[in-house]
């Protein structure tokens, strides 16, 4: 039986930086994963949104964090990432939507975000060619921005490697291992490891891991669909957010990437819960017609291929982090809603500083929000 400091669960968005800060930390960590390589869970289905233009405290905290690692990572390891800086837009249509966006501008600069509502003629300037008809204005973010989930994946993994963790792949985590009340270490389809902590960044499995223990994890995925153009020359620098409502949808949104693809997602409405990602030929003429309602120029646009992920979603829309409840030794990074990706790097710092007993009041406050056993009031207005 191999000993470890930390076991984490899960080599994806959310668990290969928990490994890289942990790490880094100087902790003897390693990480489980079922499948063959890094990041082949949700984050492949990730279309590389990061943003820290949330609605509450603890997200707001971990999207600015994140944001810091990923505009200073080329800088700091000399890998490219397809970091882009080009800013978030919520646009407005309706008296409703604008004063929803006028509303949580003073919530979000209240936490120090770089946001502000402005009129119809800067949206217009922001976003060439959108739609005239109707436009009240939008919120814009010049700090948020993009990234390639896979270069994301394996750079971290590679950087997690490097300050010392190791990384089994297709070694599928079969059981927890429990001394009474504690988790002590995992069983894997290869061998037993123990460790005094073992961490669930498992993403939408996150629940059947908690089950192992008698844990009910509030964490339920539903799918949702995207897609990537061909490449074109520049036109768009904001990620474009329209959150009104249409047939089968809540919001869409799209954005240019680092290569000139254009990447794009929408929100079905229902939910559509469960584990299937195939694919649908539902979802392309739906956000089709949305996106190219919204920004005409789109129209001859050829598409490349769609793909559909998971959302791991919890009863308020926000993460679950922190130590299981009534179950020591294992810790929850579980429940991203769809935003591993964006949070995962702040989540990672976050962590290792926690379970290294060298915590922050922010990480302390992140903590208390996100507390696995929180009482469930509502969801976040932009999740």
């Amino acid at each position: 039986m191999k000993s470890w400091d930390v076991i984490v669960i899960g080599a994806g968005s959310v668990g290969t930086p928990i490994a890289l800060y942990l790490a880094r930390a100087g902790l003897k960590v390693a990480v489980f994963e079922g499948k063959a390589s890094v990041g082949r869970g949700e984050n492949r289905a990730a279309i590389g949104g990061i943003r820290a233009t949330h609605s509450d405290r603890a997200k707001i905290a971990l999207g600015q964090a994140s944001l810091r690692i990923f505009a200073g990572w080329e800088a700091q390891t000399g890998q490219h990432i397809g970091w882009r800086q080009g800013g978030y837009t919520f646009v407005a249509y309706t008296p409703a939507i604008e004063a929803l966006l006028r509303d949580l501008v003073q919530v979000q600069r209240g936490f120090g975000l770089d946001i502000d509502f402005h009129d119809a003629g800067f949206i217009r300037e922001l976003v060439p060619g959108i739609a005239p008809e109707g436009l009240r204005g939008g919120t814009f973010s010049p700090g948020d921005g993009s990234a390639s989930p896979l270069l994301y994946a394996h750079s971290f993994r590679v950087e997690a490697e490097r300050a010392g963790a190791r990384f089994f792949f297709g070694e599928p985590v079969l059981d927890l291992v429990r001394s009474g009340d504690r988790v002590t270490g995992v069983m894997t389809s290869q061998a037993r490891h123990s460790a005094p902590v073992v961490v669930n960044a498992a993403g939408a499995h996150a629940a059947e891991l908690g089950a192992m223990v008698g844990l009910d994890i509030p964490v339920i995925p539903d799918s949702h669909e995207g897609g990537i153009s061909e490449p074109v020359s520049r036109f768009l620098e904001p990620m474009v957010v329209d959150i009104r409502p249409g047939p089968g949808s809540k919001n869409f949104y799209f954005y240019q990437n680092a290569e000139g693809q254009v990447v794009f997602c929408i929100t079905p409405d229902p939910p559509i819960l469960g584990t299937d990602d195939r694919a649908t030929s539902v979802f392309l003429p739906q956000v089709a017609k949305r996106m190219v309602g919204l920004l005409p120029r789109l129209a001859h646009l050829k598409v490349r291929r769609t793909w559909r992920g998971l959302y791991p979603m919890t009863p308020d829309g926000a993460p679950l982090l922190g130590w299981a409840p009534g179950v020591d030794g294992l810790f929850l990074a579980a429940g991203m809603c769809g935003q591993g990706f964006m949070l995962g790097p702040g989540i990672g710092e976050t962590v290792a500083r926690t379970l290294t007993d060298t915590a922050t009041d922010s990480d302390r406050e992140i903590l208390t929000d996100l507390a696995p056993d929180r009482a469930f009031r509502g969801t976040e207005a932009l999740k």
